[in-house]
């Protein structure tokens, strides 16, 4: 093999396997860079006389969301050939040559995807070329399913069988090269209709595109104010500050958000303020297009700080662009300047612009500063220390019936006012705070003065703001936050769809929206040549990522610091949810409204992803409505309360009907218990399989054939589930969770094959031997009740170097100090039994922050240990954990501790807090610690303090809190004091 100057050429013998070629291909085309392109191989195969000679070249450009479909479909195909070889022999050929019509396919669709928005026959073909490449996966994965009956059946037949079912393989080998062959000639017809619509293979970005145009219509100006802003005096007060105060010490002020929010108003409600104007020599203001020129940028700024005369001002039009950027750094470095960058969308735009100002902390500037807006909150932190990043948040309700009022409200004698007010009062509450989407609405309504206007209004309040105009921007609300869509990485695109799946105001649990992304194979790894980084982790980053970009919301983060759940606001998801049915990506049903289901989801060609909203009854409709999807990938349900079927057995037909499933989620969906249909084995292609809270107690055997499960979640409900001896032969397994007990039956398991296991809920330790658990290494979580498990770690050598989660129930005395060497990276620690003796903090982990301890029976104090573990931000004291009488907790104590949980601790008499202690505390419970007279004073020093809950106490400890109470002084402070059951 030897590297030519966009490509390798290399060189293959006869003898070796078809799909050679093609795993290079797969290896190369999932090669992806960090600036939104991708890396498009083109493969050709010569025949030489001595073998054959493979010729892959590489062309970089844009990918957008057609282009990312067909990119996923061909890494699937690569997968189908590598994973599924054994099924799909004498058919290699035909997926190479899939692959490599697709790859043709991508370098038409960047120029067509900027274009689909301005014609409608357009958007047709792209649908068809998403469709085409989804039908290629379809039929390779048929006959791949079709392989695997053919393997678990074979052993079993008689020899006259086993020749029929040679001749049916040899005509089923002619029918799906026929497939192949009618697919590739309507990709091939596809490829060629775009060209009557002038698409070309070019690279680059074609200025007369939609989004072009809608940048443009977006574009600020500094002399141009708006009158009515609401809710922004604090933010100008604090934006002042940072920029007038010389000791703040911040060069650069960023401020962030989504779209809509309002960042360009605030800017300029700064820019123009007196005591901005007064602190400065010399302002400008420059907008920052996604596409922006820097020397374009810099001469902008350049002649507003100079004001030169035409002789000077062509001398700098001459200049060189290093020459330009010297000059402006000058100039900054010489006078007290403001420059506003409105709109940055990217780092690398301010990498670029950055050569022209003085930025870090070190520079010597007079007191010149930087004033950016953005959406994307990873552009600040580039700029280092030196850099004050301000988030914009949303209206208030008050805020925003009074912005709403401004724009739109009748006069006060209009004999409709109350019932307007009322619809009007709603309609803001639809709009979640976002000052754009109630300035468009408000505009809309000035133009509708009557009561029944305003009805109509409120009855389709989405489709409203989709079509309405702001008077500034003169766009639609969902045409502004569409912008952030479209200048997503291709690799996020479907990341974003995906979350179309979920209700309006869910919290998202994000652990599980991301394992859903590898099931799918929307998330792939880089290859690098380097350790590769697991999916899972791939999928928390693009997660995060799209957090950066404001497309979604933090709703919690766990105690280290990762997501746990996540929202998007409700204008943001109906913009997701509208591209994801416009995308063909999924369909949204409601059981208790089919039409309203219908009629948001309009699909163009076949569904392969269902979001199902349900109400209690679902035997009229789930499943018998669904089995007629059958190139149906994934389904996930939901409900607000139980949702109960008849019988398991409903379930056999669409088990039997859709079997291309790769992601089924039924949590919460109860029967009657009993057992799953045997037909689910007809899944082969099943990567996630969710029967959480259904009341399942028994699987069948047949569940053996779901060898491509990466995760199955058993916790359903019933402590015993009957569980055939197969989860062993689930060799890509990487999430288990398993009820508390697996049956009755005396056969051992063998868990050590899954060698890619992650996670694992409730170890069988009945069924498995705990030695098999030192082969897994890739483990993350385990729970385990096994009063042995401690032993484990009195074995030399025994490491979980990768576990960072640990839960486990002993009956015998633990050595916490054997625990931490055996898992040197654990973030959560969880112990039910006895301990010996709580260690030192230099035998525990550094990385530990999250510790709960039960049933450990200490009689020394361990506060004076606890404390000195300097990553700690929960700890929980729960039942007997101590028996001792008092705790002492000593200033600068537990430096980043955020909740403390005291439960149950039957002999506890006295807690001291000095002050200092817990500098960082914001969560108190107290609970049933009944000998306990009084809360330390040194919590009237924890001023973080914001949450206090006293639990199951007597009526005296309460009445001492109160106010009036000796003792309320100590949490004066706290905003929420809640005492449960203090009443005995």
């Amino acid at each position: 093999m030897y590297k030519q100057e966009n490509g390798l050429v290399c060189y293959c013998n006869k003898s070796l396997p078809k799909s050679t070629p093609l795993l290079l291909l797969k290896s190369f085309s999932s090669l992806c860079s960090r600036d939104g392109t991708t890396s498009v191989w083109s493969l050709r195969i010569e025949s030489l006389c001595c073998g054959k000679r493979i010729v892959i070249n590489q062309e970089k450009q844009p990918c957008k969301m057609s282009q990312a479909i067909v990119n996923f479909i061909v890494q699937s195909l690569g997968g189908l050939m590598i994973q599924e070889a054994v099924f799909l022999y004498r058919v290699e050929d035909k997926v190479l040559q899939l692959q490599t019509e697709l790859l043709k396919m991508k370098a038409y669709l960047q120029d067509a995807d900027r274009r689909q928005e301005e014609n409608e026959s357009l958007r047709n073909w792209i649908s068809e070329i998403r469709e085409a490449a989804y039908d290629s996966e379809d039929v390779i994965e048929a006959y791949a399913f079709r392989g695997a009956l053919r393997r678990n059946f074979t052993g079993v037949l008689s020899l006259i069988t086993r020749y029929a079912l040679i001749i049916n393989r040899l005509i089923e080998t002619h029918m799906v090269g026929s497939h192949v062959d009618n697919v590739i000639a309507r990709i091939w017809s596809l490829t060629r209709s775009l060209e009557t619509y002038g698409i070309k293979p070019e690279i680059g970005e074609a200025s007369n595109s939609m989004h072009g145009r809608q940048r443009a219509l977006r574009r600020s100006y500094s002399h141009v104010i708006e009158e009515d802003i609401i809710g922004v005096e604090d933010d100008v007060k604090i934006l002042e500050s940072y920029l007038v105060n010389p000791d703040r010490g911040y060069r650069v002020v960023a401020i962030c958000g989504m779209g809509g929010l309002g960042k360009t108003t605030l800017a300029k409600k700064v820019y123009h303020s007196p005591n901005v104007r007064n602190s400065f020599e010399n302002l400008a203001w420059a907008y920052i297009s996604q596409h922006c020129q820097a020397r374009d940028v810099w001469e902008g700024i350049l002649f507003k700080l100079i004001s030169p005369s035409n002789e000077l001002r062509e001398e700098i039009v001459s200049m060189r662009d290093e020459e330009v950027a010297k000059m402006l750094y000058q100039v900054q470095v010489d006078k007290r300047c403001l420059v506003v960058l409105d709109d940055i969308w990217r780092t690398d735009t301010w990498h670029k612009l950055k050569p022209a100002f003085p930025h870090g902390r070190s520079v010597s500037a007079v007191g010149s500063r930087i004033l950016l807006t953005t959406r994307n909150n990873d552009v600040p932190l580039q700029m280092g220390p030196g850099c004050y990043h301000h988030k914009s948040k949303c209206l208030n309700e008050d805020d925003s019936w009074e912005l709403f009022q401004k724009k739109a409200f009748p006069k006060i004698d209009d004999p409709d006012y109350r019932e307007m007010e009322k619809l009007g009062r709603e309609m803001v509450g639809r709009c979640g705070g976002l000052p754009l989407a109630i300035i468009v609405l408000g505009g809309l309504l000035a133009s509708k003065p009557t009561l029944y206007e305003w009805y109509t209004v409120c009855q389709n309040i989405n489709s409203y703001l989709r079509r309405a105009k702001g008077q500034e921007q003169h766009l639609g609300v969902s045409e502004v936050l569409a912008l952030s869509y479209y200048e997503l990485p291709y690799q996020l695109k479907p990341c974003f769809l995906h979350l179309a799946h979920f209700p309006e105001n869910l919290e998202i649990p994000t652990k599980k929206i991301v394992r859903m992304w590898v099931a799918e194979g929307i998330v792939s790894v880089d290859h690098n040549g380097e350790g590769e980084e697991a999916l899972e982790d791939v999928g928390q980053r693009y997660l995060t990522e799209l957090v950066e970009r404001c497309m979604i919301q933090v709703a919690e983060k766990s105690s280290t610091g990762r997501i746990r759940t996540c929202q998007m606001h409700n204008l943001m998801r109906d913009l997701c949810v509208s591209k994801a049915s416009q995308e063909n990506f999924l369909m949204v049903i409601n059981s208790w409204n089919l039409n309203e289901g219908a009629s948001r989801s309009r699909t163009i060609g076949k569904v392969r992803r269902i979001a199902l909203y349900l109400d209690q009854d679902v035997d009229r409709f789930f499943p018998s409505h669904l089995k007629s999807y059958q190139h149906l990938r994934s389904l996930l349900c939901y409900h607000e309360k139980t949702t109960r079927l008849g019988e398991w057995g409903l379930m056999k037909s669409f088990f039997s009907k859709c079997r291309l499933l790769r992601v089924l989620d039924l949590e919460g969906i109860q029967g009657p218990g009993g057992k799953l249909p045997k037909e689910i084995g007809f899944l082969i292609h099943l990567r996630f399989l969710s029967l959480r809270n259904t009341k399942i107690n028994e699987l069948p055997p047949s569940i053996g054939n779901l060898k491509c499960l990466m995760k199955l979640d058993l916790l359903t409900g019933n402590s015993t589930v009957l569980i055939p001896n197969v989860i062993g032969n689930m060799h890509k397994m990487r999430h288990l969770y398993l009820p508390e007990f697996c049956g009755d039956s005396i056969e051992r398991w063998q868990l050590d094959n899954l060698k890619s296991l992650q996670t694992l809920v409730n170890f069988p330790t009945e069924k498995c031997d705990v030695g098999d658990l030192m082969k897994l290494s890739d483990l993350r979580k385990l729970v385990i009740n096994d009063p042995k498990f401690g032993d484990i770690f009195m074995y030399p050598n025994v490491t979980f170097s990768h576990l960072e989660s640990l839960f486990f129930v002993s009956s015998e005395d633990v050595s916490i100090a054997h625990v931490a060497l055996g898992c040197p990276n654990l973030y959560k620690l969880h112990i039910e039994g006895p301990i010996k003796s709580f260690p030192e903090p230099s035998q525990l982990s550094s990385k530990l922050v999250k510790l709960k301890l039960k049933g450990s029976g200490l009689l020394v104090d361990p506060m004076s240990k606890l404390e000195k573990l300097s990553n700690l931000r929960l700890l929980e004291l729960q039942l007997d954990s101590f028996m001792g009488k008092k705790l002492v907790c000593s200033s600068k104590g537990f430096p980043l501790l955020k909740s403390l949980h005291i439960y149950d601790l039957p002999n506890l008499e006295e807690w001291k807090l000095d002050k200092g202690a817990m500098p960082s505390l914001s969560k108190l419970e107290i609970a049933n610690c009944t000998k306990l007279e009084r809360v330390p004073d040194g919590f009237r020093f924890v001023t973080t303090l914001q949450y206090l809950e006293i639990r199951s106490m007597f009526a005296a400890f309460r009445t001492k809190l109160e106010k009036g109470g000796e003792d309320h002084y100590k949490v004066q402070h706290v905003p929420t004091v809640v005492f449960c059951y203090c009443d005995y």
